[in-house]
């Protein structure tokens, strides 16, 4: 994992693997013992303690368990500055209102835009030490009392079908959080075309001689944002059972995300969601000292 943007997979099986499934996928790494402890080491070291284990328990029936890691770290290319965050008030899904360390910055013009009523803000983030590619983090804000499912696509909408805010300048008022979210995705999967691969008819005969069918999909996400940067793990598990400057006067757009808000990120040079994340609950995150 190298770089703002890394990704990492690996196989525990205690059934055969082809040779051909194995060097079809020469950067993936084969156990052939499925060892749940050894399982979780790996996560906790990939996604630097991020995400601690697997997301689902490993059982008797548990065949094969193809394991993959998504991991974001990196900073922001102008941070926000510290000592601007103060308390200030949330009111979550439900209505209510508490304090959270709440950061704010200028934003530039240029990142800001409005796609059917919700404000878009994007913010970058650098390549990280490593070299590698940068990221975008999209922070969508809705009309009072819109949700999830209207907001979040604005995200990942063509910035193309967006207008700029009437205004010469847009600070934000963000807050500080941390997201975890772990879901089970196995019965949702026939909605999105996935249906033969969960039931006996399933056909691994690539992958095993012997006959395997999903019987699990889970993913764990955690999602960071401080005022240095963004951090972001997402692990998924696919397991298997046995087959059966503008001049004064300025106008001055200010967002505060003090209501449910979406987060998208993306890689640097594509609009295809990396993560996609709704913070309804007051965001959880390290205390304002």
């Amino acid at each position: 994992l190298t770089g703002a943007l890394g990704v990492a997979t690996r196989v525990w099986s205690r059934v055969p693997v082809s040779d051909a499934y194995r060097e079809g996928l020469p950067d993936v790494r084969f156990d052939d013992v499925l060892d749940p402890a050894a399982a979780d080491a790996w996560v906790r070291e990939a996604t630097g303690g991020l995400v601690e284990a697997l997301p689902l328990e490993v059982t008797d029936q548990t065949l094969l368990a193809l394991v993959n890691i998504l991991v974001l770290r990196a900073r922001w290319e102008k941070p926000f500055e510290g000592r601007l965050t103060r308390d200030r008030p949330f009111t979550d899904a439900y209505g209510t209102t508490r304090p959270v360390a709440t950061m704010t910055k200028g934003v530039p013009l240029t990142d800001v835009w409005v796609v059917d009523g919700t404000y878009v803000v994007e913010l970058r983030c650098t390549g990280g030490e490593g070299g590698g590619d940068g990221a975008r983090v999209r922070f969508v804000l809705g009309e009072p009392g819109a949700g999830a499912a209207r907001v979040l696509p604005a995200g990942w909408a063509d910035r193309a079908a967006g207008a700029p805010p009437e205004t010469d300048l847009v600070s934000i008022a963000l807050p500080r959080l941390t997201l975890r979210t772990r879901i089970a995705v196995t019965g949702q999967l026939p909605a999105l075309g996935v249906r033969l691969a969960t039931s006996d008819a399933a056909d691994f005969s690539g992958l095993s001689p012997l006959p395997l069918a999903i019987s699990d999909v889970v993913q764990e996400a955690v999602l960071k944002v401080a005022e240095e940067g963004v951090e972001a793990a997402a692990v998924t598990v696919v397991a298997m059972r046995a087959g059966s400057a503008a001049p004064p006067p300025q106008r001055v757009l200010h967002l505060a995300f003090d209501r449910p808000f979406g987060i998208v990120v993306l890689p640097a040079d594509t609009d295809v969601p990396l993560f996609a994340a709704w913070q309804a609950d007051t965001p959880s995150g390290p205390a304002h000292t």
